[in-house]
């Protein structure tokens, strides 16, 4: 049985949507035509309608009464007040998975990496950026906090729409070997000091590119 086979048709078109907005195929600010895009994805638009409210709750998009849907456009302010609440989270969960690590979860952990270093040099970005997101999400689960496993899976998506678009691929795998060298030999300290400036960086490529985006719409 394939990964989603006997998925609700608003769930697959949520999916298909929401992973379309993340890597940047569907731009802020677009709009999002009901008609348009049941007929892409053969479907009637009530799972379309289905969809949107799902994505507006997420908040990927921006329902607007009497004209529709759009792509939601983040400011200065959205990716500071996320970064904040990131490092919060993240710094703990690594921290976490520093400690708790197991073997078996460090496999893992290697094989991402070893994933990521592969699509950089396949120059591969969107595979890059997927192994890189993956990475994040593996450390949340090796942190072995429930509650934490769940308030990340609510940020995700957004979190990967507003911070994975790494245009240093190669520095962002050096990154994350150097993180899991920490982790492996469960230095939280040094843990927490490469996470806070992985993230930082994060931020000022996410802050670069809605400067550059804000630049091109003038």
């Amino acid at each position: 049985m394939g990964e989603y086979e006997g998925e609700l048709e608003s769930v697959r078109v949520a999916r298909v949507l929401r992973e379309e907005i993340i890597i940047g195929d569907r731009e802020p600010g677009t709009r999002l035509v009901e008609r348009d895009i049941a007929a892409a994805m053969n479907v009637s638009r009530l799972p379309v309608r289905e969809a949107i409210k799902q994505l507006a709750a997420e908040g990927m998009v921006i329902a607007k009464p009497r004209s529709g849907a759009v792509v939601r456009q983040f400011t200065l302010q959205d990716i500071d007040d996320f970064a904040e609440l990131r490092e919060a989270i993240e710094t703990l969960t690594f921290v976490l998975a520093a400690k708790r690590h197991t073997p078996e979860g460090l496999a893992a952990l290697r094989e991402v990496i070893d994933r990521q270093r592969a699509a950089v040099g396949a120059d591969d970005l969107r595979a890059a950026w997927s192994a890189s997101s993956d990475f994040h999400i593996l450390v949340t689960q090796l942190a072995g906090n429930a509650m934490v496993n769940e308030m990340v899976a609510g940020m995700a998506p957004r979190l990967r729409w507003i911070f994975g678009h790494h245009e240093d691929l190669a520095g962002m795998v050096e990154a994350h070997e150097a993180i899991f060298a920490a982790v492996e030999q469960r230095d939280t300290e040094r843990v927490r000091g490469l996470v806070i400036d992985h993230l930082e960086s994060g931020r000022q490529e996410a802050i670069e590119r809605l400067n550059a985006r804000t630049m091109w719409s003038i």
